[in-house]
């Protein structure tokens, strides 16, 4: 029996302590900020609020230990870990939109590519301005902040602890968009999850790209980034 000492006052009682299981714990992120400009990194950056989950990622996936980073958000632990490869469990379908953005940083509107959607991301009868670019127009009107951009959320437990809550996977990768529709894999996850009664198991990568550029001010050179990718698709266990 517990004891009895928080007085007499209901509202001084104490309160069930919550399970974090079903929160959104912490952010994988494939970049950071290296003196105010975006670096991309071939192993995950984990971010969360929380110095145990902290802990966790790092035993799980390696790398530098936990540290304070500034932000304005709460997720103000960071970890660099040593994996470009995680075993996670998908929980809910990919959510992908196009948002485009004003110079305020004020949402203009969001669509699917062919409708706009509501505040809801439900589509509505109003068109797309841009439904009948092409994916190379979309983009470069996207870069030029004439248009909008990816947004693509992922919502995942790791399988190797999934009771430490669920991380987030967030994107504005053209490149991703691009895969995601050639390889059909919201259809193959939709099945999975079906399947999988409600969850999914895969692998969430960071990929080392290159290629040559044939044009544009780094005509000739060698072009190196990393890219993000979902494999490995299939119903839970």
């Amino acid at each position: 029996m517990a004891l009895k000492v928080f007085g007499t006052d209901p509202a001084t009682q104490p309160k069930l302590r919550q399970s974090f299981a079903d929160d959104v714990v912490g952010r994988f992120r494939a970049g950071h900020s290296v003196n105010g400009r975006p670096a991309s990194l071939e192993e995950w950056r984990v971010t969360t609020g929380d110095p145990e989950v902290a802990a966790k990622v790092h035993e799980l996936l390696g790398g530098d230990a936990p540290q304070k980073f500034e932000t304005k958000g709460e997720d103000d632990i960071e970890v660099f870990t040593a994996s470009a490869e995680v075993d996670i469990v998908i929980v809910k379908p990919i959510r992908q939109r196009m948002v485009f953005w004003s110079r305020a940083n004020k949402l203009v509107y969001a669509t699917d590519g062919e409708w706009k959607l509501d505040d809801s991301g439900n589509p509505t009868d109003e068109p797309d301005p841009d439904a009948s670019l092409s994916f190379a127009e979309r983009k470069q009107k996207g870069q030029d902040g004439l248009g909008p951009v990816p947004d693509t959320e992922l919502y995942f437990r790791l399988a190797a602890d999934p009771d430490l809550g669920i991380f987030k996977f967030q994107t504005g990768s053209w490149g991703l968009v691009r895969d995601l529709a050639y390889d059909g894999t919201e259809d193959i996850l939709a099945d999975a999850l079906a399947d999988g009664d409600g969850k999914a198991s895969a692998v969430l990568k960071l990929v080392p790209t290159s290629f040559v550029a044939k044009n544009g001010p780094r005509a000739g050179q060698t072009v190196s980034f990393t890219k993000s990718a979902i494999t490995d698709i299939k119903a839970a266990a």
